[in-house]
């Protein structure tokens, strides 16, 4: 691959998938694309960029796909998931008393399993939740990983990879060598295509967002817009959860940290302009009655 080639694919990686990538990852995308290139029956990369270059649609998705990171696995970090259960369901229980409704919002979602162990802890809390309406939507740009997250079928190696095995035992059937989801679960989810680039107020707006583990390859000024963004989707004492290694601090003041819950964030109420309720802690309230 020449560095001409190499420096376009960074370019249109950038523009079609926020992906950054760095002048020393050459050998990340030979990698992922020589075998994408053998598989469409092209001599190396130089042919693929060329074909891709004169419109070939198709493509230029299997580049994409080919170079979206989606390592992830059930209750993945285990501690926003523990934030989940003991905090954040809690307080909406007792903030949405009156309307009796929740939107949570699995962004880049992957292979499904966030937003299925997402569903899980609400299915957890039982009678709780009894006669509400639940919206669980999980987007991704990825298409081929939606499929595979709308079966709900994973491999033992997948299973093994931080479900608890109560849960596995109490949620999965097994089908030879793989597991399946069951319905019921599986029904708790709405899966889209989305690109965290473009417009997602259609979406509505959400209660939680999970956020997780997907910025990090992005550049500040494209984390900082969709920061922006994300505030104006979440409601005002809403709920935003960031993967460990990523933080609003240095980027967006649309958000602020949550004291003593690492990863967890809720909107600046200095910034948002609405009043801030339910789920608020004191540290925010008496800053927010300033």
């Amino acid at each position: 691959m020449t560095p001409v080639d190499y420096d376009y694919l960074r370019k249109f990686l950038k523009e079609r998938s926020g992906l950054d990538l760095s002048p020393d990852k050459q050998y990340l995308v030979e990698s992922r694309l020589l075998p994408l290139a053998r598989k469409a029956s092209l001599a190396g990369i130089p042919d693929l960029v060329l074909k891709i270059r004169n419109g070939d649609g198709r493509l230029a998705s299997d580049v994409v796909e080919a170079m979206t990171t989606n390592e992830t696995f059930f209750y993945r970090d285990k501690i926003p998931f523990d934030h989940l259960r003991e905090t954040i369901l809690p307080g909406l229980l007792r903030a949405r008393a009156a309307r009796k409704s929740l939107r949570i919002w699995s962004a880049a979602s992957s292979t499904g399993q966030e937003p299925y162990s997402i569903a899980m802890c609400v299915k957890e809390m039982g009678a709780a939740f009894a006669g509400w309406r639940i919206e669980i939507v999980a987007t991704d740009l990825s298409q081929e990983v939606l499929e595979k997250s709308k079966a709900g079928v994973y491999s033992q190696f997948e299973v093994q990879r931080g479900l608890p095995i109560q849960h596995l035992m109490k949620y999965f059937t097994q089908a030879g060598e793989v597991w399946q989801l069951n319905a019921d679960i599986r029904a708790m989810v709405q899966f889209r295509q989305l690109n965290l680039l473009q417009d997602f107020s259609h979406l509505g707006t959400f209660d939680v967002i999970f956020c997780r583990n997907v910025l990090i390859y992005f550049d500040q000024d494209t984390k900082a817009v969709i920061f922006e963004r994300m505030a104006k989707v979440l409601e005002a004492d809403g709920t935003l959860l960031l993967g460990a290694a990523e933080s609003v601090v240095g980027i967006t003041d649309a958000f602020r940290p949550i004291a003593d819950r690492r990863g967890l964030y809720q909107l600046n109420p200095t910034r948002s302009g609405r009043p801030m309720g339910g789920l608020m802690p004191p540290s925010l309230k008496v800053a927010a009655a300033r």
